[in-house]
């Protein structure tokens, strides 16, 4: 394995490798390698994971620029100690990296009131297979193709570029949140509470639905409403869900882990497993979920369905921009040497 320990060396590293016609497998940590489909057998190995300072920090300015390498969880604690947060909540949080987390656009039960990562990431660094060290950010920098290329890189899974460094807007941890639990017998009551709750005056910072067993409840639907904001903000939550189980502090935080981390226990539990991630409407999602016979995660009120199959899941069907990516796949690399069979075979 390669680890370049600055952006000239990852130019070098991936430009030798294409100038040999060598395929490579581009990963920070590669946590997340059984996430967005495998990666076939390469040539290389290259990882970003040695590219990992701190490189800018302006906490008044709500700004932040680190290289790729970085542990997720270092990020988190350096802007804790600033009384800030990047609210994405990835899984494999203990050792996924910052460039693995935006290859993969990975976020979490916040999506729905702070966006995706494309959303928080202001600029980038990356390098491509020519040695190009190609950098994006303040006004949008865009290709002769007309290509966001920033949000281009965000969700490509490594097969058009290394990301080497990222930008992002950061956010105040709201001053108060509270998590209410409600536990329901079947998928049509659970969807008939989200769509009160979202037809309400109070929109929540999260609404997630599971069907497996946590850390404070056993194997069963519950759905999880986060308040966050102001005392007087949680304090109305409260009220209005006085008949729901409410968590705060170590223990709310607790239960939220259970759910960041479940897709990694999962995946170790199950080396056949795999995840499904299945992108709908609201008012499908509720469909969607009853033909499920697995354990899932279900971001409901932002709708994405994450479905957990312990052996053989179901192939994914093809993208209505399949052709798109494509032709961006053969800009970047028209050998198809980066990560093949990422994104689930569509390069």
């Amino acid at each position: 394995m390669t680890r370049p320990e600055t952006i000239a060396q990852l130019a070098e590293a991936l430009h030798a490798a294409a100038q040999a016609h060598r395929t490579i497998r581009l990963g920070g940590n590669f946590t997340k390698d059984r996430i967005g489909g495998p990666i076939s057998k390469a040539d290389e190995t290259i990882s970003t994971s040695a590219l990992n300072r701190l490189l800018k920090y302006e906490p008044r300015d709500l700004t932040i620029s680190v290289e790729a390498g970085m542990l997720w969880k270092d990020l988190e604690r350096t802007l804790a100690e600033n009384g800030q947060m990047l609210p994405l909540d990835p899984a494999f949080r203990e050792s996924a990296t910052v460039g693995g987390v935006i290859a993969a656009n990975q976020s979490g039960p916040l999506r729905r009131l702070y966006g995706t990562a494309r959303d928080m990431v202001i600029g980038m660094t990356f390098v491509t297979l020519e040695a190009q060290e190609i950098r994006t950010g303040g006004n949008v920098v865009k290709n002769v193709a007309g290509l966001d290329m920033g949000k281009l890189m965000t969700g490509s899974f490594g097969t058009l570029a290394a990301i080497a460094s990222v930008n992002f807007k950061v956010f105040p941890i709201p001053r108060a949140s509270r998590t209410f639990v409600l536990e329901f017998a079947t998928v049509a009551e659970a969807f008939a509470e989200r769509d009160r709750i979202l037809q309400g005056q109070m929109p929540p910072a999260a609404i997630d639905l599971v069907n497996w067993d946590t850390t404070q409840f056993s194997a069963g639907l519950r759905l999880l409403i986060r308040a966050m904001g102001t005392p007087a903000v949680v304090d109305r939550f409260t009220r209005e869900f006085a008949h729901a189980k409410a968590f705060d502090g170590a223990q709310e935080a607790d239960l939220w882990r259970a759910i960041q981390e479940f897709t990694p226990r999962f995946l170790d539990a199950n080396p056949a497993g795999g995840i499904v991630t299945i992108p709908c409407s609201l008012t499908d999602m509720r469909n969607v979920v009853e033909k499920l016979a697995v354990p899932f995660v279900v971001r409901a009120g932002s709708g994405v369905v994450y479905a957990h199959y312990p052996t053989s899941p179901p192939p994914v069907s093809v993208r209505d921009d399949a052709e798109m990516m494509k032709n961006v796949k053969r800009m970047f690399d028209p050998e198809n040497l980066l990560n093949r069979g990422r994104l689930n075979g569509y390069l």
